[in-house]
This record gives C-alpha cells, structure tokens and sequence, in this order.
C-alpha cells in the first residue's frame, strides 16, 4: 500500500502545472500521488501565446504540457472536469461529472476570469454573453473569436491595456476594422505614463486600429438575430459586429468562497501560500492575495510555485514567498516595453531622466531615489533592459552622469550585462527562468540555444528575451556552442532534412499537408512554422494532384495579393519581361482611377504595382485588368528583368527581351523555398543588373549566352558566379531551368540562391547539372516540365472564390 500522500491541484493552468513541474523536479514523485483537474478539456498551454494564436502567427506549440505528459509523470489529469465544492472536514473534492478525490494536501490554482463590466445589451441571461461578444482568456475564448472574426468585419476592444491592444493587433492581423476604446486618457496605464502612452497610442494606430480615450460603454446594441450590431460609446452609437472585452481580470475565488475559506480581493495565504484557515489547503496564481497584493503577471506565479514546490516537498521547509518585485518586458502589438517599479517621481528629491522620439516611437525614463534605481520604462527600444533590471532587483551602482542608463555612451552593452547579471536574475519573465537556469542547462549538456530554450522554455513566451538567452547560452558553453540538428530539419514538426523528407512523401504518396502531418511528425501534431514550407514542397511534388488545403497558406497565398502595413493590398499584373504596351497601360490606368487606387509604383523589377487596393476588391481588379498575376506576393518564381536586347541598343550582342519574355513565360509562379528574381543582359554593360539576380543570363555575342546563378543585391550584396556559358538561347532557356529545379529540391526553407550556391558549392553544382555526373540532369529537366505544364493563373480564383469569405471585405480605407 502506498505511503505517498495524495495531493490534489485544482486548476490546470499554467501555474496550477507550473506548482506540479517544480514539485517532479524536487523528486515529488515519491512523496506525493498528484491528481490535478482542470476545467478545460486539454492539457496546460500557454496563455501569453493566445495573442500570437489570434493573430494566426507562425509560433512555437502552444501547450507547455499536452495530454500524453502527465500520464509519462505519473500524474492523474482530470480534464474538463470543474470542481465545485470542498468538504474540508472529510478532505475531499467534489467534481461537476459526479466524480469525487480525497486529498492530505490541496492547492487551489483556480487563476483569474475575464471582469465584464456592468454594460446593457451584454447579457442574454446570467450565464450567455450576446453573440458576438468576447473575453479574451482561454484557449476556446480565442478560437471562437477566429472563427466569429471569419465572418464579420468591424469590432471593438474594450479595454486599452496589455490584453486589449494584443487582441486588437490579433483582430486587426484577421481583417477586421479595430477600434479600441479605453476608459483611461491613456493607453497601458498600469505600466505607462501620459506621455509613453501617447506613443504607444502612434504606435498602434499606425497598425491601422483606431484609439479613443477616455470613453465607456453604455450599452452593446442587438440587431434582428439578437447579435452584436453596436455599441453606445458615451453619446454615440458605432456601428460593430464584434465585442472583445479586455477591461481587466478578477480572481477565481467561487470555490474558495464556497469553501469556506477567507477571502478578500483574493484566496488570502500566508507566507508559505497556505490558506489562513486551513493548513491543508494552498492556492497559487492569479487566485492569492498575499500581503494585500494579487498579481495578474507571470513572474510572481513562478515565485510563488517555487516556494510552494519547496514547501510541499520538504525540500527547504523554511522557504517563504516574500512578494514580488514587479519588473516586466514584453511585446505589446510588436512594439518593445519594459516597466519596473516607479512609473514617475513621487517624492521631490526624487531623480526622473526622460528621453521621447515620438517620431521612433522611442520612450525611456528611470526614477531614481537616494542614488538607487527605484523605476524604469522603455518603449520602442529595450537595448537596456538588462542593466536596468540588474540595477532594480540587486541596487547596483548607477553611473553618475545618469543619461548613460538609457544610451549605450558607456556601460555595459547587453552583451555584457549577460557576463556581468547575477545567476538569480530571471532572464525571461514568460516562463520564469533566471540566468542560473539557463547556465545550468548548458552544464547539464545542452549547448546550443534552440535546445536549451526548449528545455527551459526561455524565450517561448513574447519572445522578447531571445537576443538575451543567446548570449547567456553562448558565454556559458564558452566556445562549444552547438547547433542544434533540428536546425538543419526542412520543418520543425518534422525531423528529416529536405532530401530524406521529399522521399519519404513519395514512398508514402502524402499529397496534403495535414497527411505529412499524421504520418511523419511527432505524435502527428501540426506546427504553424511548418505549414508554409510543406504547402510550397508539396505543390512541387505532385502539381495538380496536390491536396490543398487553404489553412497551410499565408494570407498572402490566400487572396494572392502582397498584404500591406494598413491591412490592404498590392496587386502586381505580370508584364512579361517589362514589356507592355499602351491598351495595358490604359487599363491600369482605369483600374486605379475606378478602385481610387492610392499609390502607382514602378518596381525595381520593372512592373506596375498598385498599392491600397482593399481586399474586397482584388477580384473586381483582377477582372478589369485582364492581365495575369505577376506572382509578387509569395516564395515563387517572381520576375525577368531585361534591358532592350538587340533592338535599339547599339551595344546589344543578344536579344534579352525576346529571352526574358520567353524565361517569364515558361517558368511563371513556380513554387519555391524562396522568391527567385531574375534578369537578362544583352551585353556585359549588365543594364538590367542580371550578374547580382538569382539567375542571371548576359549575352556575350554569336548566340552565346554566360548563366548567373545566386546574386543579390538587396539587404545582401553578391555577384553570382557563371554556372555555365550556354551555346544557344535556347540551351540557356534549359539550364535556367534545370538549376532552378534542383534549387527548389535542395534548398532549405527561405534560404535564398546566394546563400543557396555557396553552401553547394560551385564546382559542385556545375559537375551535377553542367556535367551531369549523377545522371539527374534529365529527371530534373522532366520535373520542371510537370511543373511547367501544371500551371494555373491563380487570380482566375477571383471569379469563383475557393471558400467562403475569401476576398471578404477588409477595414474600409478612407
């Protein structure tokens, strides 16, 4: 019979599991049997990831700790199983499906709920919100809100503060029009000051989400269907279809009332989280008042699980939870903010240091009292969060001219704050890990930075802190650092490099993205990051019998237009070589003129690009233009470039045109792990810049023509290197052709031709596809032509949508 005591864990969110992960790694196992429950039917995720969720972000897997995790622990999960009652006196707990556990030891981590504030029209009854009406907390909060957005156009947040403006951006990232209304003058105004706020505020409208201070709601308006159809801000109605409620959070503390137990704003503990009344029961997480705080930030959870870990173990009896010292870095809509301690001087010696670029979006300012740091905020620029941080927790000694705390003039850079911080600084506030921990990770054996971040889940939150954990991982394997095989996977999910994994699809004749998945990644799970790439492979292999199936592509794959910084679109018509004539020209023309086209751009590639078209007019575009797509929006075969060739030029020793037009033709849209650019040259005078291309062709004279492969001239300058001087046009026609098949079979995911080439080799590219050492020239030749002949216009899609709401309307432009 055991002897193990049975502790019980009411909640399965990140701190009731955060409690459980810190008592196995104390060797619990064999002092306790653990049962936690959870009311929500899976396994515990990450809650700070659900903005990235709602964005339709690619992202590290959600769940911290999926289903088959506690079963491998040993730890009973009792999944969507709320409890709703205590019987302190027999020690028991008793679930919502009838079920019941004893417990010697119970700790509550009920967490927190969304507040919906007093507002008419919110409510059906006491227990269902009005359709269309939102909090923003669980995993099925944000998954209904998906699927509700799919549908719908306009919505307004509720609340401008961390979650609200995260929901906005999510929404914003859908399609929908966003307006966000904050009851305060100022945005985030926990953390930030009037004029950090109004910052922010430049910020987050230049995301195209509208902001308006210092309003409340009165009411929700209903329309015919009982849904969202407005919403009474102050003396006026705005028209909306969507509700998100962000107005803060209130304690889960039902159960404890119920209980018995004491509570205020808050479960009330003591200094080892014990409840007041019972020496049996704990409670953890955003559901604890300790000392007069409740705490609705990540860090001191994990606090207070390590206490209560070392507590319930024995590990160190002693241990007692003290309060938090609150210091926070984040990303809030993709914008940096760091906030610690004061946010302005609140005595008169105190010392304030501010610098604003509201132009940069930049705002820094520390408080200083009696020579320590007692206060620090960073908008927009947190290149010295680690020093500050330092200097906040530990009182470090500050520079005299204090300027130096906000600019790199002197000081350590953050390179050197990671040799300098003290083992017990916590580095990634997400997951409550310090520099010791990532230190100590490499000394266990983990010396490179994915593989230490996966096993600490530093940087697995926002993220802000990854620049940071590399370098700490980096001074700690101190010079062995490795890199992870991972790194050299196709996809994530997947752990094959290209070539094994482009086999396996054939041998096996997985023809969708979703069967690659159930086949060949771990436990069959899908992975947002390795959608993309597999959609592009995939499509590549099997060309028409390709499954497609249309949640692998990015937005931009979807309505096949580039996506823009205020949610509209650019639509790009191919011309052929950069060769058009005055009927096209006409019709672009006519087309900006009816669609109030905003911007008319010529490209650096020689095309037209129309900027601001909405998305619920691409298809009307599309249509009126009666021109193909010129491919300027995805990983694909985008564009030749040419100069006159033979035709004008006096220098002109081949027809470029004619090849470029040709080259264009032939080889438009292809699928590829990155976007491909073209050119030809008809001289070595290089007008249409062909030797810094992806592929580049440069007559010569006589019909010879020199084959460019990997240049670049973009963020990356590289002159390509000749692959080959073909005899014909034609013959450059097919080795164009045969390099760029091998390119899109062997090159990694978004891995460019000039980082392409040069990891090859160029000796050994021309012996495989010049000299044709393995035999593979004409099976590379063949494939290209399935390609080739497979190929569809895909604004042709304009005309028949290929699901519902595809070219629905984005936010109006004005």
């Amino acid at each position: 019979m055991s002897m193990r005591q049975q502790l019980v864990v009411v909640g399965n969110g990140m701190a009731g599991a955060r409690v459980v992960e810190e008592i196995l790694d104390r060797g619990g196992r064999d002092r306790l049997d653990i049962t936690i429950f959870g009311d929500e039917p899976y396994g515990n995720y990450n809650r700070i990831m659900l903005s990235g969720l709602l964005a339709e972000e690619p992202s590290d897997d959600i769940f911290l700790n999926p289903v088959p995790w506690y079963a491998e622990n040993e730890v009973t999960l009792r999944h969507g199983v709320r409890i709703v009652r205590v019987d302190r006196f027999a020690k028991r707990v008793y679930g919502d499906d009838g079920s019941i556990a004893s417990y010697d030891k119970l700790v509550l981590a009920t967490g927190s709920r969304t507040f919906f504030p007093k507002t008419e029209g919110m409510w059906v009854d006491n227990h269902t919100l009005t359709p269309g009406v939102f909090g923003f907390r669980t995993l099925d909060d944000t998954t209904a809100m998906i699927d509700y957005a799919r549908r719908h156009r306009r919505a307004v947040v509720l609340g401008g503060g961390l979650l609200g403006l995260e929901a906005a951006h999510g929404l914003r990232k859908q399609g929908l029009d966003v307006q966000v209304v904050q009851s305060s003058p100022v945005l985030m105004n926990q953390q930030l000051d009037d004029e950090a706020g109004r910052i922010l505020r430049r910020a987050v409208e230049r995301l195209g989400i509208s902001v308006r201070t210092g309003t409340r709601s009165s009411a929700i308006l209903r329309g015919e269907d009982g849904s969202v159809a407005g919403i009474e801000l102050g003396n006026e109605t705005t028209a909306c279809d969507m509700v998100v409620v962000t107005a803060g959070i209130r304690p889960n503390v039902g159960l404890a009332v119920v209980s018995g137990l004491t509570v205020e704003r808050g479960i009330v503990v003591d200094d080892q989280l014990r409840s007041v009344d019972d020496d049996h029961i704990y409670a953890v997480g955003e559901c604890v008042q300790h000392r007069g705080e409740v705490y609705g930030l990540v860090a001191p959870l994990w606090e207070q699980c390590t206490v209560l870990a070392d507590h319930l173990t024995g590990t160190d009896p002693r241990a007692a939870y003290h309060g938090s010292r609150l210091a926070t870095k984040l990303k809030v809509a993709g914008v940096d903010v760091a906030q610690m301690g004061l946010k302005h001087p609140a005595r008169e010696d105190d010392e304030f240091v501010r610098f604003s670029e509201p132009r940069h979006g930049v705002y820094k300012s520390v408080v200083i009292r009696d020579g320590r740091l007692v206060g620090a905020t960073l908008l927009g620029d947190s290149s010295k969060v680690a020093f500050l941080t330092q200097a906040y927790d530990r009182g470090l000694p500050l520079p005299e001219k204090r300027v130096e705390l906000l600019f790199e003039l002197a000081g350590p850079t953050q390179a050197e704050s990671a040799k300098e911080m003290d083992d017990s600084v916590q580095v990634c506030n997400c997951n409550g890990v310090s520099k010791g921990d990532l230190v100590a990770c490499v000394r266990g054996g983990t010396k490179s930075v994915s593989g230490v971040m996966t096993a600490t889940r530093a940087g697995k939150g926002c993220g802000a802190c990854k620049s940071l954990v590399a370098d700490i991982v980096g001074l700690a394997a101190a010079g062995d650092l490795e890199q992870d095989e991972s790194t050299r996977w196709y996809v994530p999910a997947i752990p094959m490099e290209k070539p094994e994994l482009l086999a396996e699809i054939k041998a096996r004749g997985l023809k969708s993205v979703s069967a690659v998945f159930a086949e060949l990644a771990r436990d069959g799970r899908e992975d947002v990051k390795s959608k993309m790439p597999l959609a592009s492979l995939l499509k590549m292999i099997w060309g028409p019998e390709y499954v497609d199936e249309r949640d692998a592509r990015f937005i931009n794959d979807r309505v096949h237009a580039n996506i823009q910084r205020d949610g509209t679109f650019s639509v790009v018509p191919r011309i052929s070589g950069g060769v058009t004539d005055a009927a096209q020209l006409r019709r672009i023309a006519d087309v900006a003129d009816r669609y109030g086209v905003p911007m008319i751009k010529l490209t650096g590639g020689q095309r037209i690009d129309l900027l601001g078209v909405r998305k619920e007019d691409l298809p009307a575009v599309w249509a009126d233009l009666g021109m193909p797509s010129g491919f300027a929006y995805g990983k694909s075969f985008r564009t030749v470039k040419t100069c006159v060739g033979t035709d004008f030029c006096r220098y002109g020793l081949g027809d470029s045109t004619a090849l470029g037009i040709e080259l264009e033709e032939r080889y438009k849209g292809l699928e590829s792990p990155a976007k491909m650019k073209l050119a030809v040259a008809g001289c070595p005078r290089n007008c249409s810049e062909a030797m810094v291309k992806d592929v580049g062709v440069v007559a010569v004279g006589d019909d010879r023509w020199e084959i460019y492969i990997g240049g670049a001239a973009g963020a990356s300058v590289r002159k390509g290197d000749v692959l080959a001087i073909a005899g014909s046009s034609a013959e450059a026609l097919r080795l164009c052709g045969t390099f760029m098949q091998y390119y899109r079979e062997n090159a990694n995911w978004l891995e460019r031709t000039y980082d392409f080439v040069p990891r090859v080799g160029l000796d050994e590219l021309k012996a495989v596809l010049v000299d044709d050492r393995d035999g593979v020239v004409a099976e590379l030749d063949a494939r290209m032509r399935e390609s080739v002949d497979a190929f569809s216009d895909p604004w042709l899609e304009g005309g028949k949508p290929v699901t519902e709401g595809q070219f629905r309307d984005a936010f109006p432009v004005r």
